[in-house]
């Protein structure tokens, strides 16, 4: 019977244990700004709307702009762009400490300041999640995924507690100001941290490309589709939590920044909780298992806390909505990372991000309306509602199993040796392959051809088109373009290990004497007269 890996492997590797133990500091001053701007927001407006959008402004900016930011964590050095997010954040956080002492804050400036250190956010987590990958070995990548939580959830447990005391002793103004020294630890340990980023001979794709090629890749993969869906439900309903703490805390159990505080602190615990049993869970049942029951779970602590009146009932059903909180989030994750190639993993988990983050501010400004006409309790009742939907449309959408798919580069094309002269954005270029079809294998052929289609698109094809010779019906030709020249190696160096297996079957059912035949051709209607001049005409050799 193989040994069950222990949650904490991912800490044996001296990096990763470096740049985590880094992080929690820096999630413990993140987590005390972030009750002292909440709790501030209910003194400074009497609009409970307004008290829900400071979890809006905080994630909002890593809906809108973390797509870019896997973008640029693909294509740029992931330990540049980290550092200067948190050299950003921590600016941030010291100016918004000085308004603060100042006395110049109105409710719509501190939303200002939220949405700043959001965007700091918003750049910075698609390069760390992308990071993981290269730091931890696949087999630890789920225990890295879920320590990067618990790292989250475990200053949860006490930063708002701590965050609580500091707002009720000194003020929301200390709060902030810690939150721009905890920055400091992690510039550090990511300006020691020297990693190793592959050499690409090619040129750095166009960021708008980029983007687009993110998602391409995402709209041709129907299991990340679904994951994107499933977390962007679960963002927007269990939200209200989080949303709504700070009303809980002051209407429902009539407590103070203290009491909210400390029931942050028991969703933090639960989480915690969660994160140690993560491992176990996910080996004793499947993942839509897993997930259903946690839309459900969380759905029932949200009933608690509506019909709660006790500070203690309320923080008792906290903790498993912290527990469901952290396994459904991680899960998906890690679902997104182990069934993602490298060349792509940021712009997935940006998009994963987004659609989390977008329900999340989503949810924040639902909730709040809601709380605002109807009150706390009310609008808490109906996102429990909202997560049992979540969980019926897992019977329609189900989550993927984690892959087992290969998805190193498959390494098989070699550039072929080019008569032409080509420029690297010369094109656009049309590759043909002809394959030789028994009448007998043609329900084979297409349904494999279908999946070629979609790896084809997925990594970057255009105008994928499979055509059928009228004199010789035995002869079926897959044309396809690529922009440039550039774009159609970018192709192929996209091809993973797992893709091989859909072509190998292709060519098991090939009748012809040779390989099929590959042309690849420019298209040309009128060209510049340096462009494209055969070799031996520029050289002079015969």
């Amino acid at each position: 019977m193989p040994r069950r890996a222990s949650p904490l492997a991912p800490l044996q590797h001296a990096t990763f244990r470096s740049l985590w133990t880094a992080t929690l500091a820096s999630n413990l001053g993140g987590l005390v700004q972030a009750v002292g701007a909440g709790w501030l927001m209910t003194t400074i407006s009497h609009s409970d709307d307004m008290v829900a959008l400071v979890q809006s402004a905080t994630t909002l900016p890593i809906m809108i702009f973390s797509l870019a930011a896997g973008a640029l964590a693909d294509n740029f050095d992931r330990r540049n762009i980290m550092l200067t997010a948190q050299i950003l954040m921590a600016i941030i956080s010291a100016v918004l400490a000085v308004f603060a002492f100042a006395g110049l804050l109105s409710p719509w400036l501190l939303l200002a300041f939220t949405f700043f250190i959001g965007c700091g956010t918003a750049l910075h987590n698609p390069s760390w999640q992308a990071s993981m990958g290269d730091i931890v070995p696949r087999s630890d990548l789920p225990g890295a995924v879920t320590l990067n939580s618990m790292s989250y959830n475990l200053m949860r447990s006490i930063g708002p507690a701590v965050g609580g005391m500091i707002v009720a002793i000194a003020g929301a103004a200390f709060a902030f100001a810690l939150n721009a020294v905890s920055y400091i630890t992690l510039i550090r340990a990511l300006y020691l941290w020297k990693p190793q980023r592959p050499i690409n001979p090619l040129p750095r794709e166009a960021f708008g490309s980029a983007i687009g090629a993110g998602l391409r890749y995402i709209a041709m993969s129907p299991n990340l589709l679904k994951v994107m869906m499933r977390a962007f439900l679960f963002g927007l309903a269990a939200v209200s939590v989080l949303a709504l703490l700070p009303l809980v805390a002051r209407d429902l159990v009539h407590g103070g920044a203290f009491t909210y505080g400390m029931l942050l602190g028991c969703f933090g615990a639960g989480a915690i909780i969660g994160a140690f049993l993560n491992a176990r869970v996910r080996e004793t049942w499947r993942n839509e298992t897993i997930v259903r029951a946690a839309f459900v779970g969380y759905a029932l602590s949200t009933v608690l806390l509506a019909v709660s009146r006790h500070t203690w009932l309320s923080g008792l059903a906290l903790m498993p909505a912290g527990a469901c909180w952290v396994m459904t989030l991680s899960l998906f994750n890690v679902t997104v990372q182990l069934s993602t190639p490298r060349w792509v993993v940021g712009r997935a988990l940006a998009i994963y991000q987004t659609a989390t983050f977008g329900g999340l501010a989503g949810g924040s400004w639902l909730w709040g309306v809601i709380a605002e006409s109807h009150g706390a309790d009310q609008s808490l009742l109906a996102s429990g509602g909202l997560l049992i939907v979540g969980a019926i449309v897992g019977l329609r959408f189900a989550l993927p199993e984690f892959g087992t798919l290969n998805l190193d580069p498959l390494d098989r094309f070699h550039e072929p040796d080019l008569k032409l002269d080509l420029r690297s954005r010369s094109g656009p270029i049309l590759i043909t392959l002809d394959y030789e079809i028994a009448q007998s294998d043609i329900q084979a052929f297409l349904r494999l051809m279908s999946l070629r289609r979609r790896i084809r698109l997925r990594d970057g094809a255009r105008q994928w088109t499979l055509l059928r010779d009228l004199e010789n019906p035995r002869v079926w030709t897959e044309s396809y373009h690529a922009p440039t020249w550039v774009e159609y190696v970018r192709h192929h160096q996209r091809r993973t290990q797992a893709d091989a297996e859909v072509f190998d079957q292709i060519l098991a059912l090939h009748r012809g004497a040779e390989p099929p035949r590959v042309r690849r051709m420019i298209e040309r209607q009128t060209v510049p007269v340096r462009d494209d001049t055969p070799l031996k005409e520029q050289t002079g050799l015969p």
